[in-house]
């Protein structure tokens, strides 16, 4: 699986199909999809609305769950959309990234597309955005922030598209306009790619990541984290209700954690 959502109570999961699962896993429905699906994003005031990231054609919409799909890229830059997101509180606001190109946005569930960022600026390189996702702090521009995970780490964004930060502690705003802030004294793993990345709708600072050494949470929005589980991971989400419920595509299988992590049980094979 390189990408899970879950819509309700349901779970998708992209690989090379899009499976749909309605009974927690128990059993799979393959969904028609116009081309292999990289990212998904979901929002809980949409139910059945689903944004797929495609290895080609941009990006497709679905209305009902997946079962039927629009595609939706006008204005969009061509090339594989790694990532996808809708924004916390805003079903309609959509956020792409395309391989080798930057964060783009949508207003209008993808009718029409502009450039939002560049990509961000790290160690050394531009890096292209792998992972992302929208989050509802309590600081920030409207309270609202991308963030992206990248081969070289995590960074964040305001939705005003001032500048990319790192995610460090005290008022994100003042970092942002002073550019100066302690560092986390409990990042991410140096070094590492960050293969997705998902935030709880019902907790908005509470974070999981997908990464080369496992599952890592954040419960403050992203300054300190901590590790959940060992393995090579490459996709992770968070139920739209319940926070502690997440889960994990982990060293080629699936795997679900009910208490944030603690614990976890394999799905059925998809």
């Amino acid at each position: 699986m390189v990408a899970l959502a879950f819509d309700g109570d349901a779970l998708l999961a992209a690989g090379s199909d899009l499976l749909r699962s309605d009974d927690g896993g128990s059993s799979w429905t393959a969904l028609p999809v116009p081309a292999v699906v990289l990212a998904l994003a979901t929002h809980p005031e949409r139910p059945g609305r689903i944004i797929a990231g495609l290895a080609s054609g941009g990006v497709a919409l679905s209305e009902d769950g997946g079962r039927t799909w629009e595609g939706r890229s006008r204005g969009l830059a061509e090339g594989k959309v790694d990532a996808v997101a809708i924004a916390a509180g805003q079903p309609d606001m959509i956020y792409a990234s395309v391989q080798g190109d930057g964060l783009w946005k949508s207003e209008d569930a993808g009718q029409n597309w502009s450039l939002a960022m560049d990509r961000p600026w790290l160690a050394d390189a531009e890096r292209d955005l792998l992972a992302l996702t929208s989050v509802d702090l309590a600081s920030g521009m409207g309270g609202i922030w991308i963030y992206a995970g990248t081969p070289a780490g995590l960074t964040r964004v305001p939705d005003c598209f001032c500048r990319w930060q790192d995610v460090q502690p005290g008022d994100a705003m003042d970092a942002l306009v002073s550019g100066d802030a302690p560092p986390s004294e409990a990042p991410l793993p140096a070094g590492e790619p960050i293969h997705a990345l998902a935030s709880a709708p019902a907790a908005p600072e509470m974070l999981y990541a997908a990464l080369p050494s496992g599952i890592w949470t954040s419960r403050d929005g992203g300054v300190v984290w901590s590790h959940l589980a060992v393995g090579f991971a490459v996709a992770v989400a968070v139920h739209p209700v319940d926070p502690d419920h997440i889960v994990a595509a982990l060293d080629g299988g699936l795997k679900q954690s009910r208490d944030g992590g603690a614990t976890w049980s394999a799905l059925a094979a998809t």
